[in-house]
């Protein structure tokens, strides 16, 4: 393993113990997608900052408000990492209210939705994007009536920022989802992984590399297409790598930190570790195109893709432990 991607993975391991000791009562697996979010940037988790935030989120919303549910913590390291926390928040929350009007219901992906827009609109006009994000959610909602829900706002987010044309994406997504579909079954992780694959490249070969890799990673006895990994393996196919290459640095990053302090298999299971592995593996190689001074661009849109794959997994996790709580105490 190189050195400089060890000391990558040491920082992430050191954030993810930074921030799990100042908020203990939180969300574990919220509290660790805060840690790599820092550790994206190559900064060391700043917990008092991330605090801050998380006060200004409370100062600002209401008690019963989404941005202070399971995703707190990851919204107030968002917040901290924008360099205007006071201003990224007013401006996230006006895109909010503003998705709400366009009919998208009140959520955890909403609050990252709005996020995303609010971050990454640049000069265009927030209603503009929020139209085009509602227009891909709609076209996906009239083609999958029963999968289409509150956890794919975060994606219709991503693609309404997008260029792509919205009826020609979207049936791109169809037939990729009909030429996926006997792999892994008509299915909600189906759905996600067509809107991961369909802001990559419109290439042919877009299903047969994400089936090799697939398979690849099979042989390695590293199983990436379950319900909160399948995502993974496709931002993983969409990057402009060997294959060879992508495989041995998820498994090398696997094994690494399955060795640290709150990794081991006592502490967590093979798939949240596999979702790290695959999101660190995803930021080496996005780091070695902009070494190789390719497209900005595409660096910039790949980071957005696994920012918004892993607060997806996250946001599915964390609402599937909190149902799976109210439940057992009913």
């Amino acid at each position: 393993m190189e050195t400089g991607y060890q000391t990558k993975l040491e920082l992430f391991t050191a954030n993810a113990q930074n921030v799990k000791s100042e908020f203990s009562w939180h969300n574990a697996q919220i509290n660790r997608l805060a840690a790599l979010l820092y550790t994206a940037e190559n900064r060391n988790a700043d917990v008092q900052a991330i605090r801050y935030c998380y006060n200004l989120l409370k100062e600002n919303t209401g008690f019963f408000s989404q941005f202070r549910g399971n995703l707190g913590v990851c919204i107030a390291a968002l917040l901290a990492l924008s360099g205007d926390p006071v201003k990224q928040l007013n401006d996230t929350l006006a895109v909010y209210e503003m998705m709400k009007e366009f009919k998208f219901r009140a959520s955890d992906y909403l609050v990252i939705a709005a996020h995303q827009i609010a971050t990454h609109s640049g000069d265009a006009d927030s209603s503009t994007v929020i139209k085009r994000a509602k227009d891909f959610y709609d076209r996906m909602k009239s083609r999958h009536y029963f999968l289409t829900g509150q956890d794919d706002y975060i994606f219709a987010a991503l693609l309404g920022l997008s260029p792509l044309d919205a009826e020609t994406a979207v049936e791109r997504m169809e037939q990729l989802y009909v030429l996926l579909k006997p792999e892994f079954g008509a299915s909600n992780r189906l759905q996600a992984l067509t809107q991961v694959l369909v802001l990559g490249e419109d290439s042919p070969e877009t299903a047969s590399r994400l089936l090799l890799l697939q398979e690849d990673f099979r042989r390695k006895g590293i199983r990436l297409d379950k319900d909160y990994t399948l995502t993974s393996l496709g931002v993983l196919s969409l990057l402009p790598a060997e294959r060879d290459t992508v495989v041995r640095t998820v498994e090398e990053t696997y094994e690494f930190l399955r060795e640290q302090k709150g990794f081991g298999s006592f502490w967590l299971t093979k798939q949240e570790v596999l979702l790290y592995a695959a999101a660190l593996a995803a930021y080496k190689q996005i780091e070695d195109i902009q070494k190789g001074l390719l497209t900005a661009s595409l660096s910039t849109s790949l980071t957005s893709i696994v920012i918004a794959q892993q607060s997806a997994s996250a946001a599915a996790a964390a609402s599937a432990a909190a149902a799976a709580s109210s439940s057992s105490s009913d």
